[in-house]
């Protein structure tokens, strides 16, 4: 590969080299950042960018924006945060969309939202790698699309957008291979009108395990939960207000563990003694939890109450599984028909990114912690990856559209960045292999 400098001073004599250059090489100069992942965490970085002037290319694996709302959710699913919090930068939510808005009413704010601001990403394009090239300066991303074929970006930013949930968990527990029934991550999961007169272990007791199994009993079946570990639950909303937005405001005059003693103490007067039903809580409140590891409280959407009425089972964790049996701890074993994997989902971003110093190999999240881990070395960012949902997402695309934003001013009358802006506007040169 021609090194920048060469690159440039063949561009300077001839305005189309760079095309005919990108296209015997199956490689795409892109002027601005590449950002990878089109969920709202890489729409809202679009947004940012184009409202600062510095046109993107967005690369996206599946065929949608937003895939994993589209594709792997249940269709029950409601944002578990007032709108308000969830908006994207530059846009609010419809004045008529509810205080939590549904599924698809969240996939229709979010397509307006890419129409509106003209982020058209390029879909069916798998990243399967990307490193900085120290001998250009620049970064090399690497796609594959659905027929095999290889592109090459090359880019002076790189945004990793593909976030905290691109991959679904799937625990090894013994002998969940021989179980004779159904056996599916909750990302294939869509309603419980399938599992009518069944019985159903749902295994994980955050939000997602906790809602299957209020609508697999909505449907008629018979759902367990495997609960393994302690778990704040606390009520979607208390004293008038979201429990969300009581607790931010209560953060603006008062330290985290006094917060935390008021939202279990209204907890409490509201949902009970948990403990009493085999929903134990851990010994660190809520919100602190949640600063420390990431685990995020229970928002209790009308389980608890189908768990104390004993319409959810509740069990500790499995010890082995066999044909249609599950034993647990307790030493109890029940026959079951299908087993639902609420375990979340992981990054994947160690497996294509080459990079040693801003994101963690183990978890792929930014070493750093937040607010800082959004910034990286040679014009690297990471976008998605706060553990705060999308309020976290949209101020790190604030933040890191300004600060392209500041470079592309400075850099503005750079002799590449000018030959090839209007080549890559819309998607013209972006999607040229």
């Amino acid at each position: 590969m021609e090194t920048l400098k060469e690159i440039q001073g063949k561009m300077a004599h001839d305005p189309h080299y760079m095309f005919s250059y990108c296209k015997s090489r199956r490689q795409v100069w892109v002027p601005g950042p590449v950002i990878v992942g089109a969920g709202p965490s890489g729409l809202a970085t679009a947004a940012c960018l184009k409202e600062q002037g510095v046109p993107s290319v967005v690369i996206e694996r599946s065929n949608c924006i937003a895939s994993l709302w589209q594709l792997k959710t249940y269709d029950r699913l409601r944002l578990h945060l007032p709108k308000r919090f969830c908006e994207l930068p530059l846009m609010p939510f419809p004045v008529d969309y509810p205080t939590y808005p549904d599924k698809q009413q969240f996939i229709d704010y979010l397509e307006a939202y890419a129409n509106r601001f003209g982020v058209n990403p390029v879909f069916d394009s798998s990243v399967e790698r990307a490193e900085f090239d120290e001998s250009l300066g620049l970064w090399r991303v690497k796609s594959v699309g659905l027929k095999g074929e290889v592109v090459e970006y090359v880019c002076r930013w790189l945004v990793v957008a593909t976030g905290e949930n691109a991959e679904a968990v799937v625990p090894e527990i013994k002998g969940l291979p021989e179980f004779g029934g159904e056996v599916k991550h909750t990302s294939e999961y869509k309603s419980g009108s399938v599992y009518k007169g069944k019985k159903v272990l749902v295994v994980g007791c955050g939000n997602s395990g906790m809602e299957v199994c209020l609508d697999l009993c909505n449907h008629d079946a018979k759902p367990s939960l495997v609960v393994r570990d302690a778990v704040h639950v606390l009520p979607r909303d208390m004293l008038g207000r979201s429990t969300f937005g009581l607790s931010m405001w209560l953060l603006k005059w008062l330290p985290v563990r006094l917060v935390d003693r008021f939202l279990l103490f209204v907890s409490w007067l509201i949902l009970g003694n948990t403990s009493r039903f085999g929903l134990d809580r851990p010994a660190v409140g809520p919100l602190e939890l949640k600063n420390i590891s990431g685990k995020t409280p229970v928002l209790d959407v009308g389980a608890l109450a189908k768990i104390k009425s004993r319409d959810i089972e509740i069990y500790p964790g499995i010890q082995q599984i066999g044909n249609y049996s599950v034993q647990f701890f307790n030493g109890k074993t029940e026959n079951f028909d299908a087993i639902i994997l609420a375990t979340g989902y992981k990054s994947n971003v160690p497996s294509w990114l080459k990079e040693k110093d801003m994101f963690s190999k183990k978890d792929g999240y930014p070493q750093r912690p937040f607010p800082n881990g959004w910034k990286g070395a040679y014009g690297l960012y990471a976008v998605g990856f706060t553990r705060r949902g999308l309020l976290g997402a949209s101020m790190d695309a604030m933040r890191i559209a300004e600060d392209i934003g500041k470079c592309w001013t400075v850099e503005a009358n750079h002799p590449i960045t000018k030959t090839t802006t209007t080549m890559t506007t819309g998607r013209s040169l972006a999607t040229q292999p």
